[in-house]
C-alpha cells in the first residue's frame, strides 16, 4: 500500500477503492466498473474484485458514486405508517420494482402529520435521490415548497391527480402530475350504492383519522345518499383517533346510541369492520340480520372472519409495484405511456352484508 493510501484511509476510516485495485491487481477504473456495473468486466476480473473487495471490507461511497454518474440510485418513499398493512403491501410493491436496478429506498413514516413530513423530506432531500414516492396528492404549503424547489420526478400513490375528488384544504396544496392508484371517492360511492340497493335505508359512516383518503371515502358515501334522497349528517361518526379494531367496538357503540335505527354501517377501513362486527358480537346484534357492516382495503384477515367481511379490496401491491415502474421510467428519460394511472378497485361482496 502507497503513502498516500495509507493517509486517506487513516483519515477517513474507510478503505479505498484504490487498495482494492491494488489487492485485485487491477487499475482503480478497472475496479470501480466491476463494482458498479459488472456486466462490463469478464467473470473472472469480477471474481478477483470481489475476493478484494470481501477481504478488505470495502464498502463504496454512495455519495462520490452520485457526483460521477449525477445519480444517488436513491429513491425517497413516504408513507404515512409503517404498522398499517396497506402501506406495507405498498412499500413490498416497491421494493420488487426497484431492486433489479440496484435501488436503495429511504422509507419515511410522516404518521399522518404535515410537520413530520416536512421534517423527513428536508433530511432526505441531503441525500440527493433520484425521485419520490409520496402518499396521497394533499400536502402542505410547506412541503409543496420544498419539492417544488427540488426538481425531482415524483408520483403520488394511492389516489389520482386529476380526479373529480374534491378540493384540498384551504391550508394545503395538490400535487400535480404522475399518479398511480384509484379514486378513493368512487370507491366509497361503490359500496354506499351497493349497501343502498342491497334494500337498506339508514347507512352510517364510521371513520378515523381524517386523512384525505378517508374523507374522499366519506365524499362517496355522501353523493350516493344525496342522490338516494337518504343523507343524515347524524349517521356519520368521525374521529380523529389512529383506526384499530378497538376503536371500531368503541365507535358502534357511539354510533347505535346516537341513532339507534341504524341498519348497515360503512367503515372507513376494515380494522374498523372488524372491531364493530366483534362488539356486535357481545351486544348479541346478528350481522348482517339486524345491522350490516362494510370495510374498506380487504385486509386478509377479513374473509376469515364470521361473519367474512363485506369490503372494498384495494390494489395496493400494484400501486406501489406500478409507481416505482413509473418513476424509474422518467428518471431514465423514458417518456412514459401513461403518468396517470387507475388500478381500479374490486368490491368484495361477502356475508356482513
Amino acid at each position: 500500500m502507497s503513502k498516500a493510501q495509507t493517509q486517506r484511509t487513516r483519515a477517513s476510516g474507510r478503505v479505498t477503492l484504490a487498495e482494492v485495485a491494488a489487492r485485485a491487481g487491477v487499475g482503480t477504473m478497472t475496479a470501480s466498473r466491476a463494482i458498479s456495473q459488472p456486466e462490463m468486466v469478464s467473470p473472472a476480473l469480477r471474481a478477483r474484485v470481489g475476493q478484494a473487495v470481501a477481504e478488505l471490507g470495502y464498502v463504496p461511497n454512495r455519495a462520490a458514486r452520485a457526483l460521477a454518474s449525477a445519480r444517488s440510485k436513491v429513491i425517497v418513499v413516504l408513507v404515512p405508517s409503517l404498522s398499517n398493512a396497506v402501506f406495507t403491501d405498498v412499500l413490498a410493491g416497491i421494493q420488487d420494482a426497484l431492486e433489479p436496478d440496484g435501488y436503495q429506498i429511504l422509507i419515511g413514516n410522516t404518521r399522518y402529520s404535515d410537520a413530520e413530513e416536512e421534517k423527513l423530506l428536508n433530511t432526505y432531500l441531503q441525500s440527493s435521490p433520484d425521485g419520490i414516492l409520496l402518499s396521497g396528492l394533499t400536502h402542505s404549503r410547506q412541503v409543496t415548497e420544498l419539492l417544488a424547489s427540488s426538481k425531482l420526478p415524483i408520483v403520488s400513490m394511492m389516489d389520482l391527480a386529476g380526479a373529480p375528488d374534491g378540493q384540498p384544504a384551504a391550508s394545503s396544496t395538490t400535487t400535480a402530475g404522475m399518479s398511480v392508484g384509484f379514486s378513493q371517492l368512487q370507491a366509497g360511492y361503490t359500496m354506499t350504492r351497493y349497501l343502498l340497493d342491497k334494500g337498506y335505508k339508514r347507512i352510517g359512516f364510521m371513520g378515523a383519522q381524517r386523512d384525505e383518503r378517508t374523507l374522499k371515502r366519506l365524499e362517496g358515501y355522501r353523493r350516493a345518499l344525496q342522490e338516494a334522497g337518504s343523507y343524515d349528517p347524524r349517521l356519520e361518526t368521525m374521529v380523529a383517533d389512529p383506526s384499530t379494531i378497538a376503536l371500531g367496538a368503541e365507535l358502534l357503540g357511539r354510533m347505535l346510541s346516537s341513532t339507534p335505527d341504524c341498519d348497515a354501517i360503512f367503515c372507513c377501513n376494515d380494522d374498523l369492520a372488524q372491531g364493530a362486527i366483534f362488539q356486535c358480537q357481545r351486544r348479541g346484534i346478528a350481522v348482517p340480520r339486524q345491522l350490516a357492516i362494510c370495510g374498506f382495503n380487504d385486509l386478509p384477515v377479513s374473509a376469515w372472519m364470521n361473519p367474512s367481511v363485506t369490503t372494498i379490496a384495494t390494489p395496493r401491491y400494484r400501486v406501489g409495484f406500478e409507481a416505482a415502474q413509473l418513476l424509474r421510467a422518467v428518471i431514465r428519460g423514458e417518456t412514459p405511456a401513461a403518468t396517470r394511472i387507475d388500478l381500479g378497485f374490486t368490491l368484495m361482496a361477502r356475508e356482513s352484508a
